[in-house]
């Protein structure tokens, strides 16, 4: 199953892109960091039965698993998740190119962060194929034109955070590896969640936002189960099998169909079309994921 890890991944982050334009608008009214807390503790909450039984292991952990794991709570569960939410809230789900944009850096953390922390040594090829990753990513998100940033002071505001939760999730993705390195794929979603969602509790009760609980509509509480068992904890669990058996260098380019996702949807829901370019930048895209994936790489993990 091995060959098959870096397609769990994209198939997550697949997911991620149909939580961002289909189902968290319809969450707009409440306060981000009550979304993010209420999302990380019903996944946290659902998962509590299976794996209290493995609080033997969960003992065993030392300090730097716990501390591996709090720094994906904070990067990736609570300050990525809260900053890419609110730059989408910012740009009202709509304009979506400059929150695709900054996005496209996060290769470029996550590469850095998994040659440094992971000691991953990465051979030129997989230099050539991420740049064309990344390179057809941007054609497919912006054709042959160049970004519109003339949409006044809240499109700055959701630049800057995007350029936060790209740097927390390319964070996030090299310290999950690292998470991951004594725990199953499993145990380690359990507590991914957990730790966000202590840290999101802290987070709303010290804002004041968890008040806001009662303006939570029936409808909304549907999204929030529908968000856990399919974009949140789903996708978490399955990126986490992949992660487990590839290195962060090959998972970080494979996220990269979050954005493709989210583009194809947005042509699909709100009929902005794909021309030739945008097209061509999609192929170029689909064939350096598939290229990366088949690269060996050398891990000191």
């Amino acid at each position: 199953m091995n060959r098959f890890a870096p397609i769990f991944v994209a198939i997550a982050a697949a997911l991620w892109g149909v939580d961002g334009v289909v189902l968290r608008p319809s969450l707009y009214n409440l306060p981000v960091v009550l979304v993010v807390f209420i999302e990380s503790s019903i996944v946290a909450l659902m998962l509590s039965p299976f794996f209290l039984k493995k609080i033997d292991l969960i003992k065993q952990l030392k300090l730097k698993d716990w501390l591996a794991f709090f720094a994906v709570g904070l990067f990736g569960g609570a300050l990525g998740t809260i900053a890419i939410t609110k730059a989408l809230f910012y740009v009202n789900f709509v304009n979506l190119s400059v929150v695709i944009l900054i996005q496209k850096l996060q290769p470029v953390f996550a590469l850095l962060l998994a040659a440094i922390v992971l000691k991953e040594r990465l051979p030129v090829s997989f230099f050539i194929w991420a740049a064309f990753a990344i390179i057809g990513a941007y054609f497919m998100t912006f054709g042959a034109e160049l970004p519109n940033f003339n949409a006044g002071n809240k499109t700055t505001i959701a630049a800057a955070l995007s350029l936060f939760a790209a740097v927390s999730f390319g964070s996030s993705t090299v310290l999950s590896k690292r998470a991951l390195k004594n725990v199953s794929f499993g145990l380690g979603t359990y507590l991914r969640f957990l730790v966000a969602s202590l840290i999101m509790l802290l987070i709303v009760s010290t804002t004041g936002k968890i008040t806001s609980i009662t303006t939570v509509s029936n409808n909304q509480w549907l999204i929030f189960l529908l968000i856990a068992f399919t974009t949140g904890g789903a996708a978490i669990f399955l990126y986490y099998y992949g992660l487990k058996k590839i290195s962060a260098s090959v998972s970080t380019i494979c996220e990269l169909t979050f954005p493709m996702t989210a583009i194809l949807l947005d042509y699909i829901l709100h009929g902005n079309m794909l021309d030739i370019v945008q097209w061509t930048g999609l192929l170029v895209m689909i064939i350096s994921i598939v290229k990366v994936s088949k690269i060996n790489f050398i891990s000191s993990t």
